[in-house]
């Protein structure tokens, strides 16, 4: 774990492993505000630390399943079941809402993917301002998708940032961060677990030092900011003229969220997970053998798992038996 300010000239630790959840040290007063499951951690650490978690501010039930009936979302459901007080306001820009979560008397705000934007009134309401657990080396990869977008980019490692909120998107002090690296075959999913539970460790160390004065925000450097937009679905859609590493890190980057795909025979067909092959002398879309191997703008790209619409998704070799595609096929 590394003070934005200490020693270390990136302000990295190079160990985040070392990063272990603890007692708080002065419990405090707090809100959470997040609604995805990777807010879901750092809730559960900070109970575990013996904070007193107020209020959950948590996205409203969204309509899913065959019925579209209205859901709550993971931390709702997770604040339901340990009879929290949950909120869950549409907007935090009325000023009844405002005026609730001052009159919280809060230490603290601890905010993890909550997707909903904290205007300056709420972000001043807690004592020690609002504190947000961000899945970014920030300043790289400010925005809505930043896991996805270090595994797209090529990114060899990213990591998580604990940061004082302010106005800008993301552009806040940082307090803590902690770097992992990325794989060849590390995928957003996996991503998202690990650094979901990283930043919850580090999050009960920021609000330690926070509250004890020992721990201070440090400007996040000009230079090297980078915005991680949202993902549009047709991201999804496979381009066979990229080079296959490219596809690979889509593949890898993309599910389950909004999901890789390419059209044949009228149908939408899911690529959940693939591996990437050596060069082959074949026009980008065409199926070199009989094991769905398929040329790209270089190199080539074998679909692992598959699924085609309304069905579970399957390995090749299953999928194959219910759906022809033989070498020579071409899909561009």
């Amino acid at each position: 774990m590394t003070s934005a300010g200490g020693a270390a000239a990136s302000g990295v630790d190079p160990h985040p492993a070392s990063v272990l959840p603890h007692h708080a040290a002065q419990p405090l007063r707090l809100a959470f505000m997040g609604s995805a499951a990777f807010s879901l951690p750092s809730l559960t650490v900070l109970l575990a630390a013996g904070h007193e978690v107020v209020a959950v501010y948590t996205q409203p039930p969204r309509p899913a399943g065959r019925g579209h009936k209205p859901r709550p979302g993971p931390v709702h459901a997770f604040a339901d079941a340990r009879g929290l007080a949950v909120r869950t306001p549409a907007s935090l820009r009325d000023e009844n809402a405002q005026r609730s979560f001052s009159e919280l008397g809060l230490d603290a705000a601890v905010v993890a993917a909550y997707g909903l934007i904290l205007p300056q009134a709420i972000l001043d309401a807690p004592r020690f301002g609002c504190l947000n657990v961000h899945g970014s080396l920030l300043p790289r990869w400010r925005g809505a998708a930043p896991i996805e977008r270090a595994i797209l980019a090529g990114d060899t490692e990213t990591g998580v940032t604990i940061m004082q909120m302010e106005a800008g998107l993301d552009t806040g002090p940082v307090l803590l961060r902690a770097s992992v690296p990325i794989g060849d075959e590390t995928t957003a999913a996996a991503l998202h677990a690990s650094l979901g539970v990283l930043g919850a460790q580090l999050m009960v160390h920021a609000l330690d030092g926070v509250a004890a004065g020992t721990l201070h925000p440090t400007p996040q450097p000009a230079e090297g900011a980078t915005y991680a937009t949202k993902l549009g679905r047709e991201e999804g859609r496979i381009d066979w003229t990229r080079p296959a590493d490219v596809l690979d890190r889509c593949v890898r980057a993309l599910n389950p969220q909004p999901g890789v795909w390419f059209e044949h025979g009228g149908e939408r067909i899911k690529v959940l997970a693939a591996d990437r092959l050596g060069d082959v002398s074949a026009s980008p879309g065409l199926i070199v053998d009989d094991r769905l191997a398929v040329a790209c703008g270089a190199g080539a790209l074998r679909p692992l798992r598959l699924q085609r619409p309304g069905r579970t998704a399957t390995d090749v070799e299953a999928f194959l038996r219910g759906f022809s595609l033989p070498a020579g096929t071409c899909l561009a």
